[in-house]
């Protein structure tokens, strides 16, 4: 996934910060890899310093432990929270919260604690 951003290092650094604090910037392209998946941090000019409608595109990022996820991005970030988490209900097999990037782009954290084959 690609995020464009009028300040692409500050960007990464949030969210090296929120999901990779031991990952270091390697070469010329500003990336992370979490799990299986990179993000790359673009320099635009086609785009604004805050996103106009955040609720557009989701980056959804599953974690381990939702609450301890949490509780380190209020501490660290002082996450601006649009959805707190919130444990699953009945039958849900997901934990979920959505906080606000610095650019403005909606991040949802989920942590998978049920069956999601619904078997």
């Amino acid at each position: 996934m690609v995020l464009g951003s009028t300040d692409p290092v500050r960007l990464w650094e949030w969210y090296r910060t929120a999901f990779a604090p031991d990952a270091e910037q390697e070469g010329p392209v500003l990336a992370l890899r979490l799990g299986d998946s990179y993000l790359i941090f673009e320099s635009r000019d086609d785009v604004g310093r805050k996103s106009v409608e955040p609720g557009r595109i989701l980056v959804n990022l599953q974690v381990d432990d939702i609450r301890a996820t949490e509780k380190h991005l209020t501490t660290a970030l002082n996450a601006r929270w649009i959805r707190p988490v919130e444990d699953p209900a009945g039958d849900e097999p997901v934990a979920i919260g959505t906080l606000e990037d610095p650019d403005g782009n909606y991040v949802q954290i989920i942590e998978v604690v049920g069956d999601m084959t619904g078997a």
